[in-house]
């Protein structure tokens, strides 16, 4: 397959201007200081619809011909895929059906019913919409848009790499999420023809959740694999394959791919909201993670794609107590005391002394092993640090309690 050309990302960026919003560039000092050079992000959690995936949508839909539009489109998506297609939809005046999973968090759902789609719910994971909506565009004629692996979408999602360009000229690394490819492939194609144009060379580095890194695999064998899975915080690139055309072109033009733990991805999302007042979702989040744990060098000005917005204010509470327990910030203990008074008085006193925060209380009589004379103490502590959860557990052990940590 011959890779698209500078020119191609040039015109798919004229047709899409109408479409999307040139993003902002925000540098972080904070992350500047952990990776030793200027770090940006490109905040794509700030475009239309909530993320990249707009880009790919409308440019594939633009290109649709006038009896293909009316014909109708269809897709399969947990969510940002379905956005990019009901709003590219609703834009140039074509019907669009998606299929949805059953649990699909809501404010993706009312998002995408709010930009004028049809919406069928079915099935408990995005297998039973993905096949649904391919049996619906072999019987009506509608086209079926993927969310990745057609050479349009790569080419749409590449603009983003013009834009960044544009944005830092001065460019050496670039961080980029993967799930099946599309957004890597197309940024990475965009930034090294711009790149070769001026002379120089760029590197691109793909970020995978641990839980479903298919790429590494896949790229070590020299073609796609099908991977076994396991959930993630980071559902939108969750993929337990990549698509055929990314990857043929991520294997050419990509430098590396690393991966990272939920834990690191929920540490970064609490990082860029603390510091940068940001909110991202875990797919969004993966490359700061790597900048954090110490996954990627670099020795010139650094950029990461924050790929997209759209988090479930539910999951963004948990993942935020997930980020503070995964920061040693925020602990649950539960201690044994006597069944007499005063001692959660004392257990409080020793708290306070050591300076940790105190947000939630259970004291309970029920539990398996107590004796009947003995009472449960459940807290929820806040603490500043690994430091001062050793401090906090150690004047615990001194007084002569036995605190156990509450897994998170």
């Amino acid at each position: 397959m011959n890779l698209p050309t500078l020119a191609d990302f040039e015109d798919a960026a004229a047709v899409l201007a109408p479409h999307i919003n040139h993003t902002p560039l925000e540098t972080s000092e904070y992350l500047s200081e952990v990776l030793g050079v200027p770090v940006h992000l490109k905040l794509e959690n700030l475009q239309r619809t909530g993320s990249f995936k707009i880009r790919g949508a409308a440019y594939r839909l633009s290109r649709l011909t006038a009896e293909e539009r009316a014909r109708g489109v269809v897709a399969a998506s947990a969510g940002n895929h379905a956005q990019g297609v009901a709003r590219a939809a609703q834009r140039l005046g074509i019907p669009a059906t998606i299929f949805m999973p059953l649990g699909v968090p809501v404010p993706k759902l009312l998002a995408t019913r709010g930009y004028g789609a049809e919406v069928v719910l079915e099935g408990d994971t995005v297998e039973t919409p993905l096949r649904l909506a391919a049996e619906f565009a072999e019987r009506t004629g509608a086209v079926l848009i993927p969310p990745y692996d057609h050479r349009d979408i790569v080419v749409g999602q590449g603009t983003l790499g013009l834009e960044l360009w544009d944005d830092v000229p001065d460019v050496d690394t670039v961080l980029v999420g993967i799930g099946g490819g599309g957004l890597i492939a197309g940024v990475a194609t965009a930034l090294k023809a711009r790149a070769a144009a001026a002379g120089r060379t760029i590197r691109v580095i793909g970020v995978q959740a641990a839980n479903s890194a298919a790429y590494p695999a896949s790229l070590a064998a020299g073609a796609p694999l099908q991977v076994a899975t396991t959930p993630t915080i980071a559902d939108g690139i969750a993929v337990a394959r990549p698509g055929d055309i990314p990857f043929e072109i991520i294997e050419r033009v990509v430098d590396d791919v690393v991966t990272v733990t939920d834990d690191d991805i929920a540490r970064a999302i609490l990082v860029l909201l603390e510091r940068a007042k940001l909110v991202v979702e875990p797919a969004g989040a993966v490359g700061v993670a790597a900048i954090l744990t110490g996954r990627v060098q670099a020795s010139g000005p650094t950029v990461s794609i924050l790929s997209g917005g759209n988090i479930d204010p539910l999951l963004l509470q948990r993942v935020v107590a997930h980020g503070l327990t995964a920061s040693a910030r925020y602990m649950t203990l539960q201690i044994p005391l006597p069944d007499r008074p005063g001692q959660l008085a004392r257990v409080s006193e020793l708290l306070a002394s050591v300076g940790a925060n105190v947000i939630e209380v259970l004291h309970t009589r029920h539990g398996h092993g107590l004796q009947i004379s003995e009472v449960i103490l459940q807290l929820s502590v806040e603490t500043r640090g690994e430091d001062h959860r050793v401090q906090v557990l150690r004047a615990l052990q001194d007084a002569g309690y036995e605190p156990a940590v509450v897994p998170d």
